[in-house]
């Protein structure tokens, strides 16, 4: 079907014109009808931020945790990281069919998969940093605990991105309770300039899910992992050691691993109880509306959608690109706590360095949303994601300075931003050229999300495993205060030429883009059109049906 072609069938609804009065009044009882309230809002962008901050913490700490405090050896926490991930990516997808299938309840069809994985989510995430008080089973422990908590955690993340769609029938409502996950007045205008009414932003603000608040999610997570763990060590200080014999040097770290264990727990403790708040202000601030009905096409089988998805041809080349560009960014931020503490040397502050990124990213978004309308998306994620390949390069090559690390870690945070919003911003560009390509083609949308997320974190679990692999072979030393030289080696290999060289590698296909700003107008004007002509069409029918 040629390009532009499935707008055609609209053409003769568009020129149908209504009495001004009929019209007038139908739109006002409509607003009424579908208005949201701020307090409706705001609940909603509460419920962004458990996947955020969980999804941080684990990121940035679990395989330091896996390897320093369970004690671990590197070959089965590389499998604990490669399989919890490849897990996670299967029930991505599977988690989307299913919710796409279930029933409507009384609370709604969403709802109910967000309240009922709470508590099972909350219970697993705990486990996952308690080490058991036996040896032969721990790896069993660690696999089975990260396994579930990664499917809980989908089972309410996946519902409540698609909740958007659910709390309104009004998509100017839909879009402001999205813009009340921003922190600030200009964020919102900034957002409600970049994801202005077309369908596939509509799910793009779906998916996303309150980004702001999810950013400063993981700024939270961070904070509160880092600032409770990062006061423990189990390795004696080194104005300790000359005054310490070898007794008390042992019983020392004895007494400071086991705090450290504690500490890990009271994190996760603190966080769980923020899990469980955002998820009841969630169900009692939201309210989930039915649905007056489905769409007249049958919806997609798995199988359908992934055919009619992987031959789309902008949607390959920029999950591809992406692909890389995010595997970079993964790989820094899976070794990134090791490579500070053992590469670097520091061990008391790698927590705020860690956070100093965060902030930066956080606090940077608004720019980069402005930056993407202002000069277009692809420049923004040539000059975005790159940004941080000097700085990449510069932590490496200079000797250890805690100044130089802070400084570097501010630079990093702006390219983090950018790697965080650009491929959920170029997403519905894909899904808008697809729906003009195929407009008879309906509940499509989810399946671009769905696999995209899919792709990229069984990459990173890929990544992340053969990453842990390598330090087992480089002699890492399992709860070591100290390791030895090729571990140092190693750890900046894998946070400055690797992530460099995937950079370069991502950039060059989305190079091969074919989406410019030109072509990306003309898609969102045909499916304004599209849609205004089956919101009239609708209208109509429901007058007739009152007036009958």
């Amino acid at each position: 079907m040629a390009r532009g072609e499935g707008a055609e069938q609209y053409a003769a609804t568009l020129l149908s014109v209504k009495p001004l009065n009929a019209e007038i009044k139908t739109v006002k009882l409509k607003t009424q009808r579908n208005r949201l309230s701020v307090f409706s809002k705001v609940c909603y962008a509460f419920g962004g931020a458990p996947y955020q901050i969980t999804g941080t913490v684990l990121g940035f700490f679990l395989q330091i945790y896996l390897l320093d405090v369970a004690q671990l050896d590197p070959f089965y926490a590389s499998i604990i990281l490669f399989v919890g991930r490849a897990w996670d990516a299967i029930t991505d997808p599977t988690v989307g069919f299913l919710v796409s299938r279930s029933r409507s309840t009384r609370f709604g069809r969403m709802m109910p998969w967000i309240i009922f994985s709470t508590p099972f989510a909350v219970l697993t995430y705990l486990l996952i940093w308690y080490v058991p008080p036996f040896e032969e089973g721990k790896v069993i422990w660690y696999l089975v605990f990260y396994c579930l908590f990664q499917s809980m955690q989908t089972c309410f993340h996946v519902p409540y991105s698609a909740l958007t769609m659910f709390i309104s029938r009004d998509q100017k409502e839909r879009d402001s309770a999205t813009a009340y996950s921003t922190t600030s007045p200009c964020a919102n205008k900034l957002i409600s300039l970049v994801f202005c009414y077309s369908c596939a932003d509509r799910q793009f603000l779906c998916l996303l899910s309150g980004m702001m608040v999810e950013v400063l999610g993981t700024v939270l997570g961070t904070a509160i992992q880092g600032q409770i763990v990062g006061g423990n060590s189990n390795c004696p200080t080194e104005s300790d050691a000359p005054y310490s014999t070898n007794s008390s040097s042992v019983n020392t770290t004895i007494a400071s691993l086991d705090q450290t264990k504690q500490a890990y727990l009271v994190a996760s403790g603190v966080i769980c109880i923020i899990y469980v708040l955002c998820a009841a202000i969630l169900f009692l601030g939201v309210k989930e509306q039915k649905e007056t009905g489905r769409d007249k096409s049958e919806p997609l089988t798995f199988a359908q959608g992934l055919r009619l998805v992987m031959c789309h041809g902008p949607y390959v080349k920029l999950v591809i690109g992406f692909l890389f560009t995010s595997l970079a960014f993964m790989l820094l931020e899976g070794n990134f706590a090791l490579f500070i503490t053992y590469a670097l040397g520091h061990r008391k502050d790698f927590q705020n360095i860690l956070l100093v990124i965060m902030l930066s990213g956080a606090l940077t978004i608004p720019w980069w949303q402005w930056f993407l309308t202002r000069f277009g998306k692809k420049k923004a994620a040539y000059f975005g994601i790159s940004w941080a390949v000097p700085f990449m390069i510069l932590i490496v090559s200079v000797k250890s300075n805690l100044i130089v690390s802070y400084l570097v870690s501010v630079a990093a945070g702006v390219s983090v931003a950018a790697a965080f919003l650009l491929p959920w911003s170029m997403l519905p560009d894909v899904v808008d050229d697809f729906k003009v390509q195929n407009p008879d083609i309906r509940g499509h949308e989810a399946l671009f999300y769905s696999f995209y997320v899919f792709f990229i974190k069984f990459a990173s679990g890929v990544s992340l495993g053969i990453s842990t692999l390598s330090l087992k072979f480089a002699g890492y030393v399992t709860g070591g205060c100290s390791q030895p030289e090729a571990v140092s080696v190693t750890l900046k290999v894998l946070v400055s030429p690797v992530p460099v060289v995937l950079i370069a590698v991502g950039l060059l296909i989305l190079k091969t883009y074919p989406i410019d700003e030109e072509r990306r107008q003309g898609n969102r004007k045909l499916l304004q059109a599209m849609f205004d002509s089956e919101t009239d069409s609708e209208s109509e029918t429901s007058d007739r049906g009152s007036s009958v």
